[in-house]
């Protein structure tokens, strides 16, 4: 912090006193520092804007898929890129309700995707449940993937 202090006030201080030699050097600077940026936002906004074309279901379904793992999942890549990786986080919510019952405590099972899939490729697997807040019935709760991270193939 004292760092960043003591080089602003530097900067200053060339600025002020040797203004024409420090001032092309300070807008080149700003200039690759708003280039950074925007390329930064570019890359965000494009990964947001492709995990948003990725459709992910999940549903209860003990009777589809084994009792350790009774939580459907089906996801489609709607993307013209192949995704590389995703991981999600699992919401329960009682319909019409936003509170989520999920609890995301350190043992939770972590959620991955299938690894590689290609665009416009499907794939569906069977996830264990998060835990519950108690007093919930699995079958009663609507399961959503949220907090979305990924990658995509370039």
């Amino acid at each position: 912090m004292f760092i960043g202090i003591l080089l602003i006030l530097t900067w200053l201080i060339l600025l002020l006193r040797y203004p024409a030699k420090a001032l092309p050097i300070s807008l080149a600077a700003l200039l690759g520092l708003g280039l950074v940026g925007v390329w930064v936002v570019w890359l965000d906004n494009r990964e947001a804007s492709q995990l948003a074309r990725l459709e992910l279901r999940l549903n209860y379904a003990p009777k589809d898929c084994p009792v350790d793992r009774p939580l459907q999942v089906k996801m489609n890549n709607g993307n013209t890129v192949p995704l590389q990786e995703l991981r999600w986080r699992v919401a329960a919510y009682a319909p019409g309700d936003t509170v989520n019952l999920a609890e995301n405590t350190y043992s939770a099972p972590r959620y991955r995707g299938p690894g590689e899939l290609q665009a416009g490729a499907s794939w569906s697997d069977c996830l264990p449940l998060p835990p519950l807040r108690s007093g919930y019935r699995p079958q009663t709760l609507e399961f959503r993937a949220e907090h979305l991270q990924g990658s995509f193939a370039n």
